[in-house]
């Protein structure tokens, strides 16, 4: 064989075993440890555990890779989920910057999956969790009841772990019957996640079902390209949904709010501790229309009831931990019933024309509202939870600025300078309230200017 030859046969060798040792280079053997048991018996939850090729082999590679990584993520914010919570990717590094964030989302993962693997998050000793979760049992066919059992023992597991840990539900995203994901099995299934959680403080739910769903209650296809999974418009939103709630948390923006009013202007709020901030007692007439409302219907929101007024000077919360001063911010935390009714109001009483500015930020669908002097004018996310629903310049999950000129008997109130109500009723004299219901509201930089020249 000559010289020319043998050079061609060792490089036709050598482009075939290239590949090759590249390929066992990349992919290193798997530890047993982490693969995907071979069968249901035996293992937690019920309902489905997918075992197609692909998915079997990133669930197994992605937990190994995970296992590296225990020693320097510890005490970090985990997200769990699957192929969405996998699609953040870099993304949170931009969306939330120097949080130290843990991503546990596996694409194709069910459920029981999650809760087979969920030693991967313990281990990490998280400072809080973020849940996504339950689409792709939806798509398996799993009956809504058994996925909310699996949730129900994710969350136990959660909570036995550290019972003071934040946790984050995200509710299940819409879909569209296209995916085999129909919007009635997805509403019925988030309705059982919300009966799950009732009255649990360690855990609060974010309306994100709300917050991408058409007037269908399927998924916006601006947003889910496939009806199934986000772009990156969508991921914004889901950031910008969480931002208020790390901020609550802790995670982010905890930096003092440096503001000062304008001449002529008051207040009403330090910034740094509820002063000048009470419950008023409920009222004869109140208590009864409460009990009304009670036996119409059972499942009415909840009230909170004051038998003696009391104010909260020097309080950074309420005993309650509905209202907190954090930040710049006074907080109206989400209810850990799901909805809850309650009113914080200034000590001091308004009985002369006034402006009343501030800004308020709202998680999706949040409600809320703003007493004037006595009537509530509604401070809502208005895109989704109304009645405001077409103003131009909303900003939704971030700060709006709320103005009232009040005159006389009645006030104009505009928000981002769109009028919400050009002659609001209001009473003569009373005290400046804000409302808590459903979602967590935020106020800042509240102040007023009395007097009949302002």
């Amino acid at each position: 064989m000559n010289t020319y030859r043998i050079f061609t046969l060792a490089l036709l060798l050598l482009s075939v075993s290239l590949p090759l040792c590249a390929q066992e280079a990349a992919s290193p053997p798997i530890d047993p440890k982490f693969a995907l048991p071979a069968t249901d018996d035996g293992q937690p939850g019920a309902g489905p555990i997918r075992r197609y090729e692909k998915y079997m082999t990133t669930w197994a590679q992605k937990r190994s890779e995970w296992s590296k990584n225990v020693a320097q993520e510890q005490g970090a914010l985990v997200l769990l989920g699957d192929s969405i919570t996998q699609g953040w990717g870099s993304r949170t590094e931009k969306e939330f910057p120097n949080v130290k964030i843990a991503n546990r989302g596996i694409g194709g993962d069910t459920t029981r999956g999650m809760l087979i693997r969920l030693d991967d998050v313990l281990a990490l000793n998280p400072s809080s969790v973020v849940m996504l979760m339950g689409t792709n049992d939806i798509g398996e066919q799993a009956a809504p009841e058994t996925i909310a059992g699996n949730v129900r023992l994710i969350l136990d597991k959660l909570k036995k772990s550290n019972p003071k840990m934040p946790i984050v539900l995200c509710t299940v995203f819409p879909s569209s019957e296209s995916k085999t994901r129909p919007s009635d099995t997805i509403k019925k299934l988030n309705d059982l996640y919300m009966q799950l959680v009732k009255g649990d403080a360690q855990v609060t739910v974010v309306d994100t079902w709300t917050l991408f769903a058409d007037a269908t209650g399927n998924a916006k296809p601006e947003l889910f390209p496939d009806l199934l999974h986000l772009n990156e418009a969508g991921y914004q939103a889901w950031a910008a949904a969480l931002r208020p709630i790390f901020a609550t948390l802790g995670f982010i923006e905890n930096e003092p709010d440096v503001f000062q009013p304008e001449s002529g202007f008051v207040s009403l709020f330090n910034g740094r501790d509820l002063t000048g901030w009470g419950y008023q007692a409920t009222s004869e007439e109140e208590m009864a229309t409460i009990k009304r409302a009670q036996a119409k219907n059972p499942s009415a929101p909840a009230r909170l009831v004051i038998p003696k007024a009391v104010q909260f000077d020097g309080k950074t919360s309420t005993p309650d931990g509905r209202y907190v001063a954090k930040n710049g911010r006074l907080i109206v935390t989400t209810p850990p019933e799901g909805r809850k009714i309650q009113q914080l109001w200034t000590t001091r009483e308004i009985s002369d024309d006034f402006v009343l500015k501030l800004e308020f930020r709202a998680t999706p669908n949040a409600d809320s509202g703003v007493f004037l002097r006595k009537p509530q004018l509604q401070c809502r996310d208005f895109p989704l939870a109304g009645p405001y629903k077409e103003l131009k310049k909303y900003k939704p999950q971030d700060w709006n600025e709320l103005i009232v000129e009040a005159h006389g008997d009645s006030a104009r109130c505009t928000c981002n300078g769109e009028v919400l109500e050009e002659a609001f009723k209001i009473p003569a004299s009373g005290p400046i309230g804000l409302e808590g219901d459903r979602g967590q509201m935020e106020y800042r930089r509240i102040r007023i200017k009395v007097g009949k020249d302002q």
